[in-house]
């Protein structure tokens, strides 16, 4: 089993800065993907970003590729976002994931095995 826990999230006004954490226990996730989802009041939960086992690390392309950089630290088992700028549209609440088979696409929810509770984000404009 492996538990997630998401933090870093908060009110942010539009232009700035924001970097969320994900940290895993319970089992190394030094051979899992990880990624990032949110979710807006009302909307799916749709893909952000991920990163491979390998530091492959791929972007959603009409929402956050060019603001968003995904990483992770093997060694403190956790995964990180950042984001610059912000933008109203960035509000939600922002998921991390987990997921032990390598050959399954990054950007479906369906490929995740473990998920976090959530960290809600919120951009004032």
């Amino acid at each position: 089993q492996v538990q997630l826990v998401e933090s870093g999230g908060g009110m942010v006004q539009a232009g700035g800065s924001l970097r969320l954490s994900c940290a895993a226990s319970g089992r190394t996730t030094s051979t899992y993907d990880m990624g990032w989802f949110r979710q807006a009041p009302g909307k799916e939960r749709e893909f952000v970003a991920a990163i491979t086992e390998s530091g492959r690390s791929a972007y959603d392309g009409d929402s956050v590729k060019g603001r968003a950089t995904i990483s992770r630290d093997g060694p403190k088992n956790t995964v990180y976002l950042q984001m610059n700028p912000l933008k109203s549209e960035d509000t939600a609440v922002y998921y991390c994931a987990a997921k032990s088979y390598w050959g399954s696409p990054l950007e479906r929810r369906a490929s995740y095995d473990y998920w976090g509770q959530g960290t809600q984000v919120t951009v004032s404009s």
